[in-house]
């Protein structure tokens, strides 16, 4: 039998192990990882993020997301797109923010490719690797969770051809768990029927 399934946070909820502390962990479990995202800009900060926190810890990443927010202009692809090597110096220098050349170059990047899209292309793009919620078991605890899966290799792959970077196949299911492509809240969660 499982030993690992949902812990009880201190309030007696029920939740995925990663998700009962610290506070910013629980607060991120239970208001907004697994819920669907929509539209160009937000998916874009949620791919940022991802790739940002390849190597690291997702804790990491989400203390300093605000940090993010304000270096990278709110996401926003078209501002994002426009940035200069003056930026890629600014950033290299924001303590703010995880101060990688290659993972800035690759935001940068990533908002000029989708900057010449259409509206909603990347939104549509990213939700048509969703699968059917009924084509995956539930997974009773972590080690039913895989790090990636047949529709994020597609994704990433389908990214990487069409001009992204620092999308492999693990950031590519991680975006697809944070943004509701896929629901790996425990069986047992209080979260998962939730969302």
């Amino acid at each position: 039998m499982e030993t690992t399934l949902a812990v009880a946070g201190a309030d007696g909820l029920p939740r995925c192990p990663w998700g009962v502390a610290p506070e910013d962990y629980r607060e991120y479990h239970d208001t907004e990882w697994g819920r669907p995202v929509r539209g160009d800009d937000a998916l874009f900060e949620r791919l940022c993020l991802e790739a940002f926190q390849s190597g690291l810890s997702w804790l990491t990443i989400l203390r300093r997301r605000e940090g993010f927010r304000a270096a990278f202009d709110g996401f926003v692809i078209a501002e994002v797109a426009a940035f200069t090597e003056e930026d890629v110096t600014r950033l290299l220098g924001d303590p703010g923010i995880i101060r990688n050349r290659s993972k800035i170059e690759a935001a940068i990047g990533n908002a000029q490719v989708a900057a010449a899209w259409a509206d909603g292309e990347l939104t549509d793009l990213i939700w048509s690797f969703a699968p059917d919620a009924g084509d995956r078991p539930v997974p009773r605890g972590p080690g039913d969770i895989p790090a990636a899966t047949p529709e994020s290799r597609a994704l990433s792959a389908t990214l990487k051809k069409r001009g992204f970077r620092f999308v492999g196949p693990t950031t590519a299911y991680a975006l697809m768990q944070a943004c509701g492509l896929v629901n790996d809240h425990l069986a047992d969660c209080h979260v998962r029927e939730r969302v």
